[in-house]
């Protein structure tokens, strides 16, 4: 969806929602209509108004400016607009300031982006009704420690990071993992990235005698070091992490490369439903489209669920069905699977590795 299209899209949306309640669930969707962030918040938008649309509910748009402070009247317009749920929340600005009076308004909060682990434990501690379909922090670093431990416990590792915080900090959560399983890496190192070539990093590989390598950075340097491995006939089986899902250029990846990450959900079966319609309607299922979706279809099943009771309740404990597949929601109201997958680029494109294959 381009910039142009999501702006048009935005202003509809801010019509529909102006018309009216009708039967069914009031959602209030919370996004940026403006700013830097304008063009996730349009994919929120979309997303959501394409399935309370098609449940029949009705969209009340809210814009989320992520200014501090501004989530208590953001909360305010919530509980004016009578919305019985509220999705979207791209900023922890936002819920931090709302959550206190939509607490006080029986008004459940998804999230489908907000990933700080402080607040969802202050929500815990103070009752707040957040949940949220986006992992938390340390939920990338869990899968790839699984992984690792799994599969490659039995074969010397490397591990190497490209000097990111980011890169650097999931690189340090394996190494301290491996390290508390009595497990020692044959070789670990910050390499400079976004250089045209790698055979100095890969021959070093080679003499320390390590096979298996983690990759803390970015798809582009993952693809150049596979490529030299190649070129220097060295066996490394390359495991990235959530970096990976990028633009495969300006070197394309070379199949067997593994990935730990968010799955590709419009590719995924259980979208396939929802895919079709959207793309008939010209609302392209990219980023935060397919998960708005799906907080509105859990918003439409939990209050057909409520029968009465704190839609909050419903929310934790029960499996929803939705285009991003089965969602569950535990008691500390983070999603009971972790959403972050195996993968292994194949002919263009990521494919989940089913048990068997992990």
């Amino acid at each position: 969806m381009n910039i142009l299209r999501g702006i048009a899209a935005v202003s509809m949306l801010l019509v529909a929602a102006s018309a009216g309640h009708a039967a069914g669930v009031t959602v209030g969707v919370v996004a940026p209509q403006g700013g830097s962030l304008q063009q996730l918040g349009t994919q929120v938008f979309a997303g959501a108004n394409f399935q309370i649309a098609k449940d029949g509910n009705t969209f009340v748009a809210i814009n989320e400016t992520c200014e501090e402070n501004s989530g208590g009247a953001l909360a305010d317009q919530l509980i004016n607009a009578k919305v019985q749920i509220a999705i979207g929340f791209l900023c922890s600005e936002t819920l931090e300031g709302a959550l206190p009076k939509l607490k006080e308004a029986n008004i459940p909060a998804i999230s489908v982006s907000v990933r700080s682990r402080i607040l969802m434990e202050d929500s815990l501690k103070n009752g707040w009704p957040l949940f949220r379909l986006g992992p938390p922090d340390g939920a990338e670093a869990a899968k790839v420690i699984e992984v690792i431990l799994r599969d490659w416990a039995a074969a010397p590792i490397a591990l190497i990071e490209d000097g990111t915080i980011h890169g650097r900090e999931l690189t340090e959560a394996v190494r301290n993992a491996l390290e508390q399983n009595g497990l020692k890496p044959a070789f670990t190192d910050t390499y400079r990235p976004g250089q045209e070539q790698q055979i100095a990093l890969v021959r070093r590989l080679k003499r320390a005698g390590a096979t298996k390598v983690f990759v803390g950075g970015d798809r582009s340097d993952v693809a150049i070091i596979a490529r030299d491995a190649a070129a220097e006939k060295i066996p490394l089986d390359i495991l990235g992490g959530d970096a990976m899902r990028a633009a495969n250029q300006p070197l394309a990846l070379a199949d067997g490369v593994r990935a730990v990450a968010i799955p590709e959900y419009a590719a995924q079966p259980e979208a396939r439903d929802t895919v079709g319609p959207m793309r008939a309607e010209g609302v392209e299922p990219e980023g935060y489209v397919l998960p708005a979706a799906a907080a509105a279809s859990i918003a439409q099943q939990a209050a057909t669920a409520a029968n009465g009771k704190p839609l909050a309740d419903i929310l934790t404990g029960t499996s929803f069905m939705t285009p991003i597949g089965p969602v569950t929601f535990g008691a500390n109201h983070e999603l009971t699977d972790n959403p972050y997958r195996l993968q292994e680029w194949r002919n263009g494109a990521f494919q989940i590795l089913g048990a068997a294959s992990e």
